[in-house]
């Protein structure tokens, strides 16, 4: 009823998603779920060139072929993408998009497959998402969450936006690793050889420039906007100038040739799904060996998305004043699924992607984004020629945009509390100069224990933030534990 006393009629997407109750408009939560899936929609390309070209013991690549079958390994992302992002709408209610996890998955293919064959190395994966879903069930996930300090939670935010921003700038070419063979201990550079040179490196300034006066015009849609007016630019430019990838020659894309396809309909393999193998691996190497790499797949999928959810929720101010999202243990649970479906599916572990704040900026607050992105991921198996249209360099400027928008969090932490604030600093450094979420949340909760005891108020720590500490003096130590006892 409304104020006249007559009955007021809502959409049944906005009763069941609560999209009004949350300030929010179907057609933001459609733009803002389209964003998502345009920012992340890489990882179906990415993940076959990371996972299908290493081999395992017995030479076999992924799928047990004697050949690299991208194609399959493309679909099973897509597929498991989907799914999983769909239910973590219709679930929690939150707009938060699952794939394939990044740094998981090159771990896999570097460290684990290496040793035993690659449906023994997927069978971790399922066994660890098992285990973690064990632990959410149980209610020792969501504590530990509602244990670590508030502050501590923005820092953790705050360490993803620049973490993410990084990401932008290294996948457009306008940050670069120096080659080994340099002589410099400097890590990075400016764009290639210490300048900005190629049409992609311009699309991207271009896409950036174009995005932040849409946004602070307050035009609807600005990074969808920027992300298809860009992309539109990018197919122009290769068609005239045949750019190339970086790999091939200097000035390339990162990694999309955004080229108009001429296959616009390609049918599935789906190959890889169900090619895994529980207890394998066990046999190959050893217990203490495979009890130490479920350890750390485990540790790096708790705490990911850990940061992942609260800095979404963060963004989208969807937090109460622990700092802890609605429907908090149902995001961990369909976190927790898509790990074991990952493996299932051959695919690796799959998680909650920080991409997702791009949809955030664009004006999501609901699951219903997550639908929206779910349902694009499902057409990718069918329509990907699109989706490789699209070059990185045309989507990561909205990285770089909500990078900013996450960075203004930092107001949040008491500077002048020591206790708190150095671990906030290296819990925000570490993200971007490790490359890892993980690591900047584990030198946060070291640093934040440790403290505490130093100045005599180790009582006052929570005693779930004594175990979490003392698992990441493990997961730092790991290299040489795992020498020692094996």
């Amino acid at each position: 009823m409304n104020s006249a006393g007559t009955s007021v009629t809502t959409h049944p997407f906005d009763r069941f998603f609560k999209i009004s109750e949350r300030g929010s408009t179907i057609g933001r939560e459609v733009r803002g779920g389209v964003v998502t899936f345009f920012t992340m929609a890489y990882i179906v390309v990415l993940n076959p060139l990371i996972l299908g070209y290493a081999t395992d013991v017995d030479g076999k690549f992924l799928g047990g072929g004697s050949a690299p079958n991208l194609a399959a390994i493309a679909a099973g992302t897509a597929l498991v993408a989907g799914v999983l992002t769909i239910l973590m709408g219709v679930v929690a209610n939150y707009p938060l998009a699952l794939a394939t996890g990044l740094g998981l998955n090159a771990f896999l293919a570097l460290a684990v497959a290496s040793q035993m064959t690659w449906a023994d190395a997927m069978g971790l994966v399922v066994i660890e998402g098992i285990i973690i879903l064990v632990l959410v069930l149980t209610g020792f996930r969501t504590a530990v969450f509602r244990a670590v300090p508030a502050q501590l939670k923005v820092a953790i935010s705050v360490g993803i936006g620049l973490f993410i921003a990084l990401i932008g700038f290294v996948d457009a070419g306008v940050v670069s690793r120096m080659p080994d063979a340099a002589k410099t201990t400097v890590p990075v550079q400016l764009g290639e050889g210490g300048t900005l040179t190629g049409w992609p490196v311009l699309v991207f300034i271009v896409g950036l420039l174009l995005m932040l006066a849409l946004w602070v015009r307050k035009v609807r849609g600005a990074i969808l906007i920027s992300i298809l007016t860009m992309t539109v630019v990018a197919v122009v430019l290769q068609s005239f100038l045949d750019l190339g990838t970086r790999a091939e020659k200097a000035g390339g894309w990162s990694l999309t040739v955004p080229a108009w396809p001429s296959d616009i309909f390609k049918a599935p393999d789906f190959g890889t799904l169900g090619q895994f193998d529980l207890l394998g691996s066990w046999d190959k190497i050893g217990v203490v060996s495979v009890l130490l790499l479920i350890f750390s797949l485990m540790l790096a999928d708790f705490f990911d998305t850990m940061g992942t959810m609260t800095a979404i929720g963060a963004e989208a101010d969807l937090l109460d004043e622990q700092g802890v999202p609605p429907h908090a243990e149902r995001i961990l649970v369909v976190d927790s699924i898509a790990a074991i479906a990952g493996g299932a599916a051959g695919t690796s572990s799959s998680t909650s992607y920080i991409e997702s704040a791009s949809g955030v900026g664009e004006g999501a607050r609901t699951g219903l984004a997550s639908v929206v992105t779910g349902l694009l991921f499902l057409l990718t198996i069918f329509l990907s020629p699109f989706v490789e249209m699209i070059p990185s360099e045309a989507a990561v400027p909205a990285l770089v945009l909500v990078g900013f928008l996450m960075m203004q969090q930092i107001t949040g932490i008491s500077w002048d509390d020591v206790e708190m604030a150095i671990p906030a600093f290296l819990t925000i450094v570490l993200m971007p100069f490790a490359y890892s979420i993980s690591v900047g949340i584990g030198a946060g909760f070291v640093s934040y224990a440790f403290l505490k005891v130093v100045r005599g108020k180790g009582r006052e720590l929570h005693p779930l933030m004594w175990i979490v500490a003392a698992l990441f003096v493990v997961y730092f130590a790991i290299d040489p534990i795992t020498r020692w006892l094996t």
